[in-house]
């Protein structure tokens, strides 16, 4: 038997083997219990202990990583304002390169741009210049050509006005021999400055073939070989009355008085026609009608001659040379 003593009541009973054996094992379980309950909270404080230690340690340490990368972070940003620093200052330099390569090229630029205007100023007062000088060469020719045609019709109003002013002073009767007087003077004016001494210009006096013209006109050389003869028929318009005439009229007969006093040329000087612009223009060739045959006013009657004559000598030259 085992005696027990309560705490409470301080009887004191005693408990078999089994009963104490169970007291004894509530006494045990509710000792276990507080143990555990005690070592449970001793853990649970030394965890928490463990766990403040833990983060403080953590803290600490983020702190001090905190504390290292901000320096790493200044010194980065340092290095980073260097850096910019540098490349302002580059940038800068390259600016002011640039600004200068620049105001280089523009003044490169202007020189050429001056230079370019200075060279398109010169060639415009070239080109005005040159025009000036073509306008006032063609206004020069073409008041030379005005004053040459001026001339040209005052010439031959002068001739019409003459000649109209010859034929109103003749007669009926006498302008045939007036205009063969008229030629004959014109001829004879010139004969001892124009012709040699071995010229024969007179009248065809010889009617034995049946006709004649008004003059012959012959020509020899120094050694008396004759190189141009000329047959001239002189007509008016006034000749013939009040029958109108033309010049072709008179082809046949000039021909054949050519032929008759064998000479080269026929020319009919001929006032015939006074309205045709035909034989108001100048000498006028009539060799596809007759051979050798021309046409002209009194004021080419010099002329004609003139012209024949020249190019006869010019003929006559090659055979001299060729002997």
């Amino acid at each position: 038997m085992n005696e027990i003593k309560c705490p409470h009541c301080q009887k004191t009973f005693n408990l078999d083997e089994a009963g104490y054996a169970d007291i004894l094992q509530q006494v045990r379980t509710h000792e276990f219990e507080v143990e555990l309950q005690k070592r449970e909270q001793a853990l649970e404080r030394q965890r928490l202990d463990g766990l403040k230690i833990a983060q403080a340690e953590a803290n600490e340490k983020l702190q001090t990583a905190l504390r290292q990368k901000d320096a790493e972070l200044a010194a980065l940003q340092a290095k980073v304002g260097t850096e910019l620093a540098d490349l302002k200052a580059q940038l800068g330099t390259f600016e002011l390169q640039k600004s200068l390569a620049v105001k280089e090229a523009v003044a490169v630029i202007e020189q050429d741009k001056n230079k370019l205007a200075s060279e398109l100023e010169t060639e415009k007062k070239l080109k005005d210049m040159e025009l000036q000088n073509q306008k006032a060469a063609l206004e020069e020719k073409l008041r030379s050509e005005v004053q040459r045609k001026n001339d040209e019709l005052r010439l031959k109003d002068e001739a019409i006005e003459r000649l109209r002013d010859f034929k109103a002073k003749l007669s009926t009767k006498m302008v045939g021999e007036s205009l063969e007087q008229h030629c004959e003077i014109e001829f004879n004016k010139i004969r001892p400055t124009a012709f040699n001494k071995n010229v024969y210009f007179e009248k065809d006096n010889d009617s034995s073939t049946g006709t004649k013209g008004d003059f012959i006109y012959r020509e020899a050389g120094d050694d008396g070989t004759e190189f141009i003869s000329i047959m001239f028929e002189m007509k008016n318009e006034q000749e013939e009355g009040n029958t109108k005439k033309k010049n072709e009229d008179f082809f046949k007969k000039l021909h054949e008085d050519r032929l008759k006093k064998g000479c080269e040329y026929a020319i009919l000087v001929s006032l015939l026609e006074p309205e045709n612009e035909l034989y108001n223009a100048g000498i006028v060739d009539v060799s596809y009608k007759y051979p050798k045959m021309y046409v002209v006013r009194p004021q080419a009657f010099i002329p004609i001659i003139t012209l024949l004559r020249n190019a006869a000598l010019n003929s006559l030259q090659y055979p001299t040379e060729l002997a």
